[in-house]
């Protein structure tokens, strides 16, 4: 029963090509923005708290980006995989 409701939920998001774009894009957005603020914090602040505060912040949207961005690939590549396998083996059954 419980697999049933995991299979839908996965082919729901599957089909849905816009928002796992959109995922994509803004996980490579705020990896770019992270990488941007550690740069920022390497060359225009001094040693400081407020240089590794920046940096820490940087640290953190490049991590938050990659989450992001491997959830948005992960359900434009794998999960349409996943979905034609699971279509066709439906397929099959129905056959029988």
């Amino acid at each position: 029963m419980r697999w049933r409701a995991t299979k839908r939920r996965l082919i729901k998001q599957a089909d849905n090509y816009q928002q796992n774009l959109i995922l994509l894009i803004s996980g490579f957005g705020l990896c770019m923005l992270g990488i941007l603020l550690i740069t920022i914090a390497e060359f225009l602040f001094g040693q400081s708290l407020q240089q590794e505060l920046v940096a820490l912040l940087g640290m953190a949207l490049i991590a938050i980006g990659v989450l992001l961005a491997l959830a948005g690939y992960i359900s434009l590549s794998i999960l349409r995989v996943f979905r034609f396998l699971i279509s066709d083996e439906e397929k099959s059954k129905n056959k029988t």
